[in-house]
């Protein structure tokens, strides 16, 4: 039996409120299964704000938050957009996580204000492979906008959290429109068997994930094409650990 017309309408009006039909399906997944299967889709979604912020230790953490959105924009294609507030953004580093300075596209802004608008013109635009902001403050509507503009430009919109005063840091803990809100720390690099430094090693955490599942993974950071992984020694303990419950189960 065909369905009635009142309800086919009832639901045509729900996908409009919901912005389904806007809603880009394509993700960019991270490589690691347990991690892109706690999102929807099974990778980060595209046309869809992000939310990016360090840990609890200061500027360290900072640095590796933006290292870990680098990354992602540089699985993107096309140019980059990044909107700083100030000239405190080490290109090098950003190139060894994937992102090469050619593919950048820095604009100074003076205030989250400002930050926010360009962002918002720099997804709208269509053409960008990633559009990257830095601000303290982000509140529901400016980040609904940001949402908006990003399912209907198809541009995947990172906020990165950054922070003058420690004060200011509770806001990141605020309700916003982003798809997915995550956190990053620094942990103690893998060892080396000579003396040396290793590929360095973060605490991922998905705090929240629309219509996903919240998280924390222990991960060695960007290479130089943008990818995480899995340390070895954690990998071969989790095989391990699956080849035991295997054998008991048989």
């Amino acid at each position: 039996m065909r369905p009635e017309p009142a309800i086919d309408d009832l639901r045509a009006r729900i996908e409009k409120i919901e912005g389904r039909r806007r809603r880009a399906r394509s993700v960019l997944p991270f490589g690691i299964a347990e991690l892109d299967a706690r999102l929807p889709g099974g990778g980060l979604a595209l046309g869809a704000l992000h939310e990016i912020a360090g840990g609890g230790n200061g500027a360290i953490d900072g640095a590796a938050a933006a290292l870990f959105a680098g990354g992602v924009a540089a699985r993107t294609r096309g140019k980059v957009l990044w909107c700083i507030a100030r000239p405190d953004l080490f290109a090098p580093a950003l190139a060894q996580a994937g992102l090469k300075p050619d593919r950048v596209i820095y604009v100074e802004a003076g205030d989250d204000k400002t930050i926010l608008a360009c962002m918002e013109e720099g997804i709208r635009h269509g053409g960008l492979g990633a559009v990257v902001g830095e601000v303290a403050r982000l509140t529901m509507t400016a980040s609904r906008r940001l949402q908006l503009a990003a399912e209907e430009a198809r541009t995947i919109g990172i906020a990165l959290r950054r922070w003058r005063r420690q004060t200011e840091a509770a806001d990141f803990g605020q309700p916003t429109a982003a798809m997915t809100r995550w956190r990053v720390s620094v942990l103690p690099s893998t060892p080396l068997p000579v003396p040396g430094v290793g590929r360095h090693r973060w605490l991922v955490e998905l705090i929240r994930a629309r219509a996903g599942e919240s998280a924390d993974f222990e991960l060695e950071a960007c290479d130089g094409t943008g990818r995480l992984a899995v340390p070895a020694d954690l990998a071969h303990r989790s095989g391990a650990a699956e080849g035991r419950r295997r054998g008991a189960a048989g």
